[in-house]
């Protein structure tokens, strides 16, 4: 008796199988990237003092600060709310990306997706 080959007339379907699954999945990305653009992330500190506003992309769309903290003799603790305000805004868009890959992967860390 003679021994099939590798294929034995499986291989083509199975590979196609599989390269709609992974169209699929890159349609599935693609999508939920440009969902996740699309959003908005606030984030306060200083007890509502400073409020940032980024978007998916990681652009910062708004910075307000209440009138009192903007005290002309310390400038450098506004500076300081300013940026810890944009950095925890961006750590939640980082944390939506994850968020959303795990879902997408079935919870496989995948190097490169983002």
């Amino acid at each position: 008796m003679a021994k099939k080959g590798f294929g034995g007339g499986m291989m083509p379907g199975n590979m196609n199988q599989i390269l709609k699954q992974a169209q699929k999945m890159q349609d599935n990305m693609q999508k939920m990237q440009q969902e996740l653009e699309a959003k908005e992330f606030e984030v306060s500190v200083g007890g509502g003092a400073v409020t940032v506003k980024v978007n998916g992309k990681k652009e910062v769309l708004d910075v307000t600060m209440k009138p009192e903290v903007v005290d002309p003799d310390d400038i450098e603790m506004l500076q300081d709310l300013v940026i810890s305000a944009v950095n925890e805004a961006l750590r939640k868009v980082d944390d939506a990306q994850s968020s959303q890959m795990s879902k997408m992967t079935g919870g496989m860390n995948i190097p490169g997706l983002f």
